[in-house]
Order: structure tokens, then C-alpha cells, then sequence
């Protein structure tokens, strides 16, 4: 049964159920109104314990680079933990909440979405790496990281300079910087070996789509619409891409809001499914069920435990 034939009727939510249950965090950039801007580079050094609460970015994806130190990242509810040197690499709405442990050194890239979506079309394998979010250790040898540092501080000083070329030379080391990061997060490329580009860029389209959809309970005519492409294609994309099937997608979109609302959320389970586009909790419940293999209620406790 697809999730289309199980909720049929969106309720209209009370203004309790509509709160967002995951604070959104824009960046501050110092003297904002001097220029607009699409890459920011900033460091931080701290010689004690700090702490971000659980939360995500709307309108940009970002690189923490962890020179030094360690710590342990809240990860859509999950614990990671990394130590330096490490590049932590997180897509536009992820869920993290960050403990950095003492004497860490950190180095954040922030990237506007626009001009991420830019730079990522340079290369299908950039999409592939933002498609989720990953903690990237470097090699036990000093040199790896040193050399991604010293590529950090570049950037920096050409996003900063008035130079003649400074889009230029920020975009062509932003890719290498991203280029880096590709090779050392050695992604597992099965599933996409034969996917030509457009497979990839196609997928990436439907990706954004479900983003802005999922709640509606759309039917997969109406997203193959929309791109302007019939059911064949898009079915044909996403198993060449991805290995799952577009409704899979829909359902796993789904599901990754869920669990948010859950784990960081006071809303009740009915109001969570209606929410999320359910005619009522027990579809929910049984979808939520067959996807994760626990009861929503039995998710939310021991996810907080």
C-alpha cells in the first residue's frame, strides 16, 4: 500500500500542532549590509566544553572543520562522535546539535544553498555527498590535515579580499575543498555506478520536490509533472541513482520528519500524523511501524532514554 492510498484528508492543525519543533538557525555574519554574501568562513577556538542544542539551517549547508579536540554530534537524534582532524559535512535541514569537548580548534564554511546548488552541478558525485550528512575523518598523518587547513585559510582570505576575480577564485577553491572531502569520504558508489548525470541531477530535482511536498501527500504523477518527465523516467532515475523506488523516497522523507517531531517535539502522535499529511494517528502508526519496526510511542522513549 502506498502512502498516497493511506491519508486522504489533511486536517487543518490548531495552532499548537503548528509550531516547529526544531529551532531554525540562521547565520549571523558580521556587517552583513557591506555586501551580500554566499561563502563565509569563520574560526573558532574555545578552552573549555560548548555546546549547541539540536537544531538546523534553512538556507544553507555547512563544513565544520575540527582542526584539534574532539567531541560527539547529535545527529538527527543519533550520537557521533569525532576527533580531530575531521571535517564534519551538514546539508541544508539536518538536525545536529554539537558537544565539543575541551581545546578544540574549528574552522566553519558556511555556504548559501543557491550557490551550493551551483557548485554541486559542477560534479554529480557533489550531489551524492550532500545527500546526507557525514562526520569525514582524515588520516592518521598530519599532512591531510594541515593541507585542508591551509585550503580553508586560502578561502578565506579570497571570500574577504576585494581582488580582481574574487567570485572566480572562491568558487574554484570551494570545489577543491569539496573535491577533498569527496575522495576522502570514499562514498559507496554502488547503486549509482551506471547513473548517467542526468539520472543523478534528475533524482537531486525530485529530492528538493519531496522537500517542499511530503506533507501534501502528493500522487507521483503530480511530482513526474511538475519535472516534466513521465512515471517511467522517474522510476527509471531513482533505481539508477539510488537503488530505491520514488515512493520509497517519499516514505523515507517522511519518516526522517517523524522522527524529528519525536525526538525533539512535544507534540502528540496524532498531532505528528496529521501533520504530516495522515487522516488519522493509527495509519500513521502502522506506517511508522512497518518503516522502522517500532510504534512511534516505543521510538520517542527510547530515542530520549
Amino acid at each position: 500500500m502506498t502512502y498516497s492510498a493511506m491519508a486522504k484528508v489533511q486536517p487543518r492543525l490548531n495552532d499548537k500542532a503548528k509550531h516547529a519543533t526544531v529551532p531554525k538557525v540562521r547565520l549571523y555574519v558580521e556587517r552583513p549590509e557591506e555586501k551580500h554574501w554566499f561563502v563565509h568562513v569563520g574560526h573558532v577556538t574555545d578552552r573549555g566544553r560548548w555546546r549547541t542544542e539540536p537544531h538546523a539551517h534553512p538556507a544553507y549547508g555547512q563544513i565544520i572543520f575540527v582542526r584539534g579536540g574532539r567531541g560527539v554530534m547529535n545527529l538527527e537524534g543519533s550520537s557521533v562522535p569525532f576527533e580531530g582532524p575531521c571535517a564534519l559535512l551538514l546539508p541544508t535541514e539536518c538536525v545536529h546539535g554539537l558537544d565539543y569537548e575541551v581545546d578544540v580548534d574549528r574552522w566553519v564554511v558556511t555556504i548559501e544553498v543557491a550557490y551550493l546548488t551551483q557548485v554541486n552541478a559542477k560534479l554529480h558525485e557533489f550531489i551524492e555527498l550532500w545527500a546526507a550528512p557525514r562526520m569525514i575523518p582524515f588520516p592518521d598523518s598530519a599532512d591531510a590535515g594541515e593541507a585542508f587547513y591551509s585550503l580553508i585559510q586560502r578561502l578565506k582570505d579570497e571570500v574577504e579580499s576585494d581582488a580582481v576575480g574574487q567570485v572566480v577564485g572562491t568558487e574554484a577553491l570551494l570545489t577543491t575543498l569539496l573535491l577533498i572531502l569527496l575522495r576522502e569520504a570514499r562514498l559507496d558508489q554502488t547503486g549509482s555506478e551506471n547513473a548517467t548525470r542526468n539520472d543523478i541531477r534528475l533524482v537531486d530535482r525530485f529530492r528538493k520536490l519531496i522537500d517542499q511536498h511530503y506533507r501534501e501527500n502528493l500522487a507521483l504523477q503530480d511530482y513526474a509533472s511538475m519535472m516534466a518527465v513521465s512515471l517511467v523516467q522517474l522510476r527509471a532515475a531513482c533505481a539508477s541513482a539510488t537503488e530505491q523506488s520514488p515512493t520509497k523516497m517519499i516514505h523515507a522523507r517522511i519518516i526522517t520528519e517523524a522522527k524529528r517531531d519525536l525526538i525533539f517535539g512535544n507534540m502528540s502522535v496524532e498531532q505528528i500524523a496529521f501533520g504530516l499529511g495522515f487522516a488519522d494517528a493509527a495509519y500513521f502508526t502502522r506506517f511508522f511501524r512497518r518503516e522502522v519496526g517500532q510504534a512511534p510511542s516505543q521510538f520517542r522513549s527510547a530515542a530520549r532514554q
